[in-house]
């Protein structure tokens, strides 16, 4: 299994409506991609002051590699990743990524 980690330093953490909807569009992918497993994200709570400044993030569970760079791949990610790059401070620079492997 692959762990996609994703974490979002926000122009605007208050206005979330674009981040929302690129969710909605990466929550689609689930249905369409063969062995993306789950979605999930959600407010950075960051209950050990670690990472303040990432807002949001969200988790992509694959089974594989092969079904990870479908959804690199994927038009529907490559739009939603465009989306999440305009919201962030530093546009690119402003996401960190950590892809783990898990059992």
């Amino acid at each position: 299994m692959i762990q996609h980690c994703v974490f979002l330093s926000l122009h605007s953490p208050l206005q979330m409506r674009p981040v929302e909807e690129a969710m909605e569009l990466l929550s689609g992918l689930v249905d369409e991609i063969d062995g993306m497993v789950e979605l999930s994200w959600g407010p950075n709570m960051d209950y050990e002051g670690k990472s303040p400044d990432y807002h949001f993030g969200f988790v992509a569970v694959f089974e594989d590699r092969d079904a990870h760079l479908a959804y690199e791949e994927h038009p529907v990610h490559v739009r939603a990743g465009s989306m999440l790059i305009a919201a962030c401070k530093g546009g690119y620079e402003g996401i960190f990524v950590a892809d783990l492997e898990t059992e």
